[in-house]
């Protein structure tokens, strides 16, 4: 049965830190649920793939753009920017990195469970 829950990120299951940025992840409704931050300066392939030991990201992201603006690079070619109020699914295969000097937050309903792990 599904049971109230009343969770802030404020205060995270875990945290998984990271250079330029930081996964918080919160067990909630029977699922892991993630606040993704990446500071000015952080690219996936040179601050994430060190950890993953993967080429491209290869787990699927479902997310909503809080701030910051947000570079994707499919392997397919496909690229975009996603802002404050998108969202993304995003299936396997692909690099990120944050443009400007605002950082980057989304959270993300699927695929936070193994990021930086």
């Amino acid at each position: 049965m599904h049971e109230t829950e009343h969770r802030s990120f404020t205060e995270p299951d875990e945290t998984r830190a990271f250079p330029h940025g930081r996964a918080e992840i919160l067990q909630v409704g029977g699922a892991e649920i993630g606040r993704l931050v990446f500071e000015p300066g952080w690219r996936w392939s040179n601050d994430v793939k060190p950890i993953a030991k993967t080429q491209t990201r290869e787990a699927p992201h479902f997310q909503y753009h809080l701030s910051g603006q947000l570079a994707i690079s499919m392997d397919d070619g496909t690229e975009f920017i996603a802002g404050p109020g998108d969202v993304t699914s995003l299936p396997s295969g692909h690099d990120a990195w944050v443009v400007g000097d605002e950082p980057v937050m989304v959270v993300d309903w699927f695929g936070a469970s193994t990021y930086a792990k």
